[in-house]
């Protein structure tokens, strides 16, 4: 079946190429949470935290031929990307089966099929999110999906194939990463819940073992010929523990983080604490000057010279909330995607990046 694209939709100005940090994370009552650092130069216009409902009709698995497979959504799902005709993409989100993943870039990695493997349909990869959180109720079934009915197949969207990988987590506690290159596609099961960009999750991994005697706790006293300094600051554990904002070093962060911070007793004190821990990765304006350049349309506002963390989104996986924050607006807003299953329209929803402040003094 031929489609006819929409102008927004084959407009590169919505890039999806960026930076970002992925985290999972459990409340010590056991409530699963995911989310991510949306890092990059601009927010494409448009984009919002996003509803689609079950039984949602979409295009999104494209041919290299240029056509396209009808598909209808068994599950209502939520997050922040964009209602785009014939089908709508987002960046991260949640379904109602508490299935919750995203995209980040993978710039200098990524490689696609050419040709759609026997049996499979063809993808475009930044379909990939809102196509599994449509279509599978769980880690498992995504694993399944990416294994025996669906090949990414390097095809241009919006003038660009974007190159991405992707995090996805359940109500079982696992994260998989889903990585393409040249090799073909590595689909890494119960991993260690943290994601960043290039390079690819095993070289993270083993690049772990030249932080290995990082720790929570101080070291006492110090030394030095017969002279004894003692410890005038806190942290001193943590020496050697990398503070810039490469890839490599939000890596190393964040796994050090996940294993020492505290979990919140429930939902509202882990999506807290939490947020906290994303801080520790986000990108301040200013910061990363970046050289490397994606392609700049009209549809791309407010486009910077740095990369920032645009927003910080999580998600819950019992709850099925989705909360975020922007980096104008810290005050923590969210949608209830329980309380949306019934509903039969999609919509999107403004970020609110206005910044909000808070009057604390009482009305006298």
């Amino acid at each position: 079946m031929e489609i006819l694209m929409s102008k927004a939709y084959n407009n590169p100005a919505l890039s999806l190429e960026a930076g970002c940090s992925a985290l999972s994370w459990t409340t010590q009552d056991g409530k699963h949470l995911w989310g991510r650092n949306y890092d990059f130069d601009r927010l494409a216009e448009g984009s919002g935290m996003t509803f689609l409902p079950r039984g949602t009709s979409y295009f999104g698995v494209n041919g290299p031929d240029g056509t396209a497979f009808p598909c209808t959504s068994r599950y209502a799902c939520a997050g922040i990307g964009l209602l785009l005709k014939p089908s709508p993409v987002l960046y991260e989100g949640i379904n109602e089966k508490g299935l919750m993943g995203g995209q980040l870039y993978y710039r200098g990695f990524a490689e696609y099929a050419k040709d759609c493997r026997a049996g499979t349909q063809p993808l475009q990869p930044p379909f990939l999110v809102f196509h599994m959180l449509a279509q599978c109720a769980s880690v498992e079934e995504v694993v399944r999906c990416l294994e025996e009915e669906l090949t990414l197949v390097d095809v241009p969207m919006m003038g660009t194939v974007s190159p991405l990988h992707w995090a996805f987590h359940d109500k079982s506690g696992e994260t998989i990463v889903v990585e393409p290159d040249k090799e073909g596609l590595h689909i890494y099961r119960n991993t260690l819940g943290v994601m960043t960009n290039s390079p690819g999750y095993p070289w993270h991994k083993m690049n772990l073992l030249n932080y290995a005697g990082i720790r929570d706790l101080d070291y006492p006293s110090v030394d030095l010929d017969g002279e004894s300094l003692e410890q005038c600051f806190s942290g001193s554990g943590a020496q050697g523990l990398p503070g810039d904002w490469s890839s490599p070093a939000r890596f190393v962060r964040l796994v050090f983080l996940k294993k020492y911070a505290l979990p919140g007793k429930d939902e509202e004190e882990g999506v807290g604490r939490m947020f906290h821990l994303f801080q520790s990765a986000a990108f301040p304006l200013g910061l990363v000057r970046v050289s490397h350049k994606s392609h700049v349309t009209e549809l791309d506002k407010d486009v910077v010279p740095y990369d920032y963390t645009v927003y910080t989104s999580i998600y819950c996986g019992e709850s099925l909330r989705a909360y975020w924050t922007t980096y104008e607006n810290q005050q923590i807003q969210f949608l209830d995607l329980a309380a949306l299953t019934e509903r039969k329209e999609p919509f999107s929803i403004p970020l609110g990046r206005e910044p909000v402040f808070k009057n604390a003094a009482p009305d006298l």
